[in-house]
């Protein structure tokens, strides 16, 4: 397989450096939300299970549902940076969580590796969607499944601008929040866009479900 940089497997402007550290603080005051959704995802997920997350960015997600039973948690990122900060938060938490740096289509993961994939707010960057689909199928096991949660193409701005009110953030995180959400929109996909994905990968379908400024998208490999 190809490495990390060999190809663009990001779309705009990669979260490196400065970037990445002022994202991982930003979203850190959003921890509670991490843990419920951890929460979430566990009670869904029999002990021992494997788990995937595509790109993690800090690893809340992951070091959260660590946390919670004897899962076995990898997060997946094409940053360097966020690999570097995950791993240092899952070592302070105390938890066992490999954090490795690739692209979400091209994984570094043996076919079948994993019981359930959870990638949150980041599928709307991946340079080539259908291309992370089909490697999502190919690193679960059969009768494994997945979710992906993120922004929806048709959010309105006062729709994001209201989500951002709630994130506990300073007035001017809160104006940068808002002006990314707005950019980011724009790589966003719709419902439709998303099946049409799907239609293009073994998954054939997804159940898709309207989830606040975005989506919460089920699949299974069956």
């Amino acid at each position: 397989m190809t490495s990390a940089a060999s190809a663009k497997a990001y779309k705009g402007m990669g979260m490196e450096g400065m970037l990445a550290k002022w994202y991982a603080t930003n979203t850190r005051k959003s921890l509670d939300e991490f843990k419920v959704l951890a929460r979430r995802i566990a009670s869904e997920l029999a002990p021992g299970s494997s788990v995937l997350e595509v790109a993690p960015g800090p690893g809340y997600f992951a070091v959260e549902l660590a946390k919670l039973g004897n899962y076995r948690v990898t997060g997946l990122d094409i940053s360097k940076t966020f690999v570097e900060i995950a791993d240092r938060n899952a070592k302070e938490a105390k938890v066992d969580v490999s954090f490795r740096q690739g692209n979400a289509s091209d994984m570094p993961f043996e076919s079948e590796s994993f019981d359930f994939i959870l990638c949150r707010a980041a599928f709307k960057n991946f340079a080539d969607p259908v291309g992370a689909l089909r490697e999502m199928y190919r690193v679960l096991k059969p009768g494994g499944r997945g979710l992906i949660i993120d922004l929806s193409k048709t959010a309105s701005a006062s729709k994001i601008a209201q989500e951002v009110d709630q994130m506990g953030l300073n007035a001017i995180n809160k104006i940068v929040t808002k002006l990314a959400l707005k950019s980011l929109r724009n790589r966003a996909y719709t419902a439709s866009q998303f099946q049409e994905f799907f239609s293009g990968t073994n998954f054939h379908t997804a159940e898709i479900r309207d989830d606040r400024i975005g989506y919460e998208i089920r699949f299974e490999k069956k």
